[in-house]
Parts: C-alpha cells; structure tokens; sequence
C-alpha cells in the first residue's frame, strides 16, 4: 500500500469514522456537595456540564479557558430591574452552553421570582434529545 497522498485507497480498504461516537465520560460530581465519585456518560455529563457552566463564573479561574462559564455573577447581587434580568439572564446562559459541540440550542426560557431567589427554566437541545434544565440563583 502506498503512502503517498495522491494513492487511490480502494473502496473496500477504505475506513469511514462517521459512526464512531467518542464517549464523553466525565467524574461524576454531585453538585449539591461538590463531591466527585464514579464516572458519568452521555446525557448525565451533558447534564453536569450545564450546571457547572452555569455556576462557574467565567474568567475568574485561570484553569478554565475564556469559553468555560457564565456571566451571571455580575448580575447577582446588584441593583438592576426584572426587565434586564429577563434579558441577561438567558442570554448568559446560552453564551455559557452554545459553544459546546454537543448543544444545539438552548430555548424557552421562563424565569420565576420567590424571595431572593430567581429560578430559570429552559431546555437544551443535543443529539435526538431534549433536556429540562431548571437552575436557581441566589441573591439575585
């Protein structure tokens, strides 16, 4: 078989990778505790990933890269009126999560307001599935 990259490779020797998936195993890590135990695949790592790209605040953290978390921190605790939260707040989150392969949209967001706590509802759309996603924030 020649190496040159001009060489026909025949149909039959030829490899296609379109069906190989790459497992996206992660540490499990509950997020209530912030413990970490076990391994997690598939939906429950896309899962994981939303929340810990939620909570983590972006650019405060020189391991993670200026894509890795959210904006959200700079609203939290401020002064500022329902209208720009209904407006930030998703647009934070779908900044936080868009930029990841595996998320196609993030959408239908509903914000609901107790105390001083503000609690986001929205769904991501991945690979032939659909996840809810509801998160609360505090202090907001």
């Amino acid at each position: 078989m020649a190496l040159s990259p001009l060489a026909v490779i025949p149909e039959d020797e030829a490899v296609t990778t379109e069906d190989f998936v790459q497992p996206i195993k992660t540490y499990a890590l509950n997020v209530e505790t912030g413990e970490m135990g076990g391994m997690i695949d598939g939906i429950d790592a896309i899962e994981q990933f939303i929340y810990k790209a939620i909570r983590t605040a972006r650019y405060r953290f020189a391991i993670y890269d200026d894509d890795y978390g959210s904006e959200i921190d700079a609203l939290i605790g401020q002064d500022v009126s329902p209208e720009l939260l209904e407006t930030e707040i998703p647009r934070a989150i779908e900044d936080a999560l868009i930029y990841d392969d595996r998320i196609l949209a993030v959408r239908d967001f509903t914000l609901t307001r107790e105390a001083d706590k503000l609690f986001v509802s929205f769904f991501v759309d991945i690979d032939n599935d659909t996840i809810p996603v509801e998160v609360a924030l505090d202090g907001v």
